[in-house]
């Protein structure tokens, strides 16, 4: 039994669906007598390359019609068209690429054909052939003998030699759109009495993205499991198609910015057990047309005009950045999905949902900073007075210097807590006139919530980087996330949203900047820092023991002095 797509292949140009381009030109070419010796077929798989190879090998040799399309009824024809033709030669480069074959090749196109006007080579997959193979091919291209036409087809012509490329006529075959290509199925159907409906062929033109061949391969499979009665549903069920309405409620808690919903949706399709990456598929899509619409180009949208005017008041609820942003995030989803944890998906609706939360934190964040700018401006014009006695120790003082600076870096535990218990003076072995505590006086602590006011975001995230690396505990594919962070790198800067990591090593940089793990990182950064900042990597060298923390760095730019610890 013959298959579908070769009994349905097309016979004459004019059947050959979307190349109008191509056709046009070589009928021209066949009326007028100005066939080329050489032809190169580009494009994708399915679009008819091969199939117009054949056409012209009948054009040119047909008994009937001498120069035009084809008859397909003199004995030429036929036995061409059934592949009986001694003159007509298919060779596939990918099995025979050797430069053994192309000699042969060379050997046999001296002779005249036997039956035909014109030997023509149909060299499919060309680029396929070795250096050696493509080298003896070309002395034939560049003086070929005249009864002799080639025609290379290939799906990567950057691979094709530039010397054969320049000695072929060249013509780029497109993917097939999906209107001509549901004309066709349904001639098909009706040829094959098939009962389809036109929203299922719709469903397999779109599944087969351009290529003709693939697209009647899938109603055949359709017509071998359903039988000649194919309901849509069938058509989604084979497909993979979950056609599920919960993509466009989800698109809805995006653009409502509703977080709680949208975790719910997700999950909820996550335990009905359907495939998440097909739906995440038509999601994007989903979105895609969202954003054509918005941008004023429905008629880009293959949808009915009433499902289009349902989308427009959607699409006229969000904006465009929002619906750009969205695209983005799911597009990428798709590419480093594992197909059953919906924590991307998660990840995805909580950093695209909740663009007004994430700017009011950056707003009170900006209010935030330009106070302590203030406030350090104030602090370092006035003359120095007295601290308060609620932030010393009871310890002896001495005069403040600003070369009395503390050679160990200051821990974050000791930062944090309030200038004036005692039982932190006993613990700690520096000295008490040390500068870090005039850099985090008790009174720059606010007593409500305990950040340090006096702090640069920079500060701020190195006090508490431990508190990230922890929360990723058992998180990536491996769960140990924390064993790629802890130790392996510091914050070294902070430039608007964006949080650079110093790391020691190339193989720990390499893993955080693998999308899935940095994703990860981001949302415990979100979760521990309260906003959200994206993470980019650099290489630092490490810090040795000597080094101090951030604020000698600050002491230092004050004018301070570093000296020698005193012994004890």
């Amino acid at each position: 039994m013959e298959v579908l797509y070769r009994k349905w292949r097309p016979q004459i140009l004019a059947d050959v669906v979307g190349q109008d381009h191509v056709t046009h030109t070589l009928l021209n070419a066949l009326k007028t007598d100005r066939v080329s010796h050489a032809y190169l077929f580009c494009g994708p798989r399915g679009t008819g390359k091969t199939s117009t190879g054949r056409i012209l090998a009948k054009a040119v040799n047909c008994l009937n019609n001498g120069m035009g399309e084809p008859c397909n009824e003199c004995d030429l024809c036929k036995s061409i068209t059934e592949g009986h033709a001694i003159d007509v030669i298919e060779i596939d480069a990918a099995s025979n690429r050797g430069i053994e074959e192309i000699r042969e090749l060379r050997e046999r196109v001296r002779f005249s054909p036997g039956t035909a006007r014109y030997k023509v080579y149909i060299i499919d997959e060309v680029h396929m052939l070795t250096e050696p193979a493509a080298n003896a091919l070309l002395k034939t291209l560049e003086e070929p003998p005249p009864h002799a036409i080639f025609v290379l087809a290939t799906t990567e012509a950057h691979k094709v030699p530039v010397t054969i490329l320049s000695r072929c006529q060249r013509f780029d075959f497109r993917r097939i759109s999906t209107e001509a290509m549901i004309r066709r199925l349904r001639q098909i159907a009706q040829g094959e009495g098939i009962d389809i409906e036109d929203a299922s062929l719709k469903m397999i033109g779109r599944a087969a993205t351009g290529s003709l061949r693939d697209a009647i391969n899938l109603l055949e499979q359709l017509t071998a499991y359903y039988g000649n009665n194919i309901s849509t549903g069938q058509t989604q069920a084979m497909l993979g198609i979950t056609g599920d309405i919960r993509t466009r409620e989800l698109i809805r808690n995006i653009i409502d910015s509703n977080v709680q919903s949208g975790l719910r949706t997700i999950n909820g399709v996550a335990q009905d057990g359907v495939d998440l990456r097909q739906f995440t598929r038509e999601l994007v899509e989903y979105l895609r047309e969202l954003l054509l619409i918005k941008a004023g180009a429905p008629e880009a949208v293959d949808l009915p005009k009433d499902v289009i005017s349902e989308m427009q008041e959607l699409a006229d609820r969000a904006s465009m950045p929002q619906l750009s942003q969205a695209v983005r995030l799911f597009r990428q989803v798709e590419v480093d999905f594992d197909g059953f944890s919906p924590l991307p998906l998660e990840l995805a609706l909580v950093e695209c949902a909740s663009p007004a939360d994430r700017q009011q934190m950056l707003d009170k964040l900006e209010r935030a900073t330009e106070a302590t700018k203030k406030s350090t401006v104030q602090s370092t014009s006035s003359p120095a007075r007295p601290r308060p006695a609620t932030a010393k120790t009871p310890s002896p003082q001495r005069d403040v210097k600003p070369a009395d600076v503390p050679s160990p870096e200051p821990q974050p535990q000791a930062i944090e807590k309030e200038a004036g218990a005692p039982q932190a003076a006993e613990n700690d072995h520096r000295p008490e006139d040390e500068s870090d505590k005039d850099e985090v006086p008790a009174s720059a602590t606010s007593p409500a919530t305990g950040e340090h006011a006096g702090e640069t975001e920079l500060e701020k995230c190195c006090r508490r980087w431990k508190e990230v690396v922890a929360a990723t505990k058992g998180m990536g594919s491996r769960g140990n996330l924390d064993a790629l962070l802890r130790s392996a790198c510091e914050p070294v800067e902070v430039t608007g949203d964006t949080l650079v990591l110093g790391f020691y090593f190339d193989f720990h940089k390499e893993k955080i900047e693998d999308p899935k793990y940095r994703t990860m990182v981001e949302a415990k950064v979100l979760e521990v820092f309260g906003r959200p900042y994206k993470i980019r990597c650099v290489m630092t060298e490490k810090k040795d023991k000597k080094t101090r923390g951030h604020l000698f760095n600050k002491a230092l730019q004050m004018g301070a002095t570093p000296i020698e610890e005193e012994a004890p």
